[in-house]
């Protein structure tokens, strides 16, 4: 089942690079404050990396105006990839924590995954933009074909702050 506005974010766990290594991140960090939370298919494809990641990392600013304490990326990748696909599309320098869900539990969790085969895509989290406020997600859109980014750009989110 799909997560909408009213759900609780499910716990879980997710990966990125820290100085030693790979480290876990409790998604009960984002039950704090508010959090933008996007997902999407997989790092360097072509409309995460040239669409949908550059769309948050131009309004990161703006989200932070209005009060949103975390922006937060989820793809399921290697926590060695999503760091790299971060440090290159710049969303480090932005801001934006961009997360592994490397066996995409937490893609599953939300009920997003979906499988592409002929692109090479298993188990891939659809392309999807949520508010959460204190674990509450307060909206989700998720876009009905894995290659658009309307519903689920920054910009579209950031209207709903």
């Amino acid at each position: 089942m799909t997560i909408t506005a009213g759900d609780t974010l499910p716990d879980g766990q997710l990966l990125r690079v820290g100085e030693n290594g790979p480290e876990s991140v409790s998604t009960e960090g984002m039950m704090q404050g508010k959090v933008a939370l996007f997902g999407l298919p997989g790092a360097f494809t072509g409309t995460c990396t040239n669409a949908h990641m550059p769309s948050f990392v131009r309004t990161a600013d703006a989200f932070r105006d209005k009060g949103v304490g975390r922006i937060v990326c989820i793809t399921v990748n290697d926590p060695f990839v999503a760091k790299a696909w971060s440090d290159h599309t710049g969303a480090a320098d932005a801001g934006i924590e961009v997360l592994a869900d490397a066996d995409g539990s937490m893609t599953k969790a939300l009920g997003l995954n979906f499988d592409a085969p002929p692109a090479g895509f298993f188990g891939r989290c659809k392309r999807f933009a949520a508010l959460v406020e204190d674990g509450v997600v307060k909206t989700v859109d998720v876009e009905e074909s894995p290659g658009a980014c309307s519903v689920s750009a920054g910009e579209s989110l950031l209207e709903k702050v």
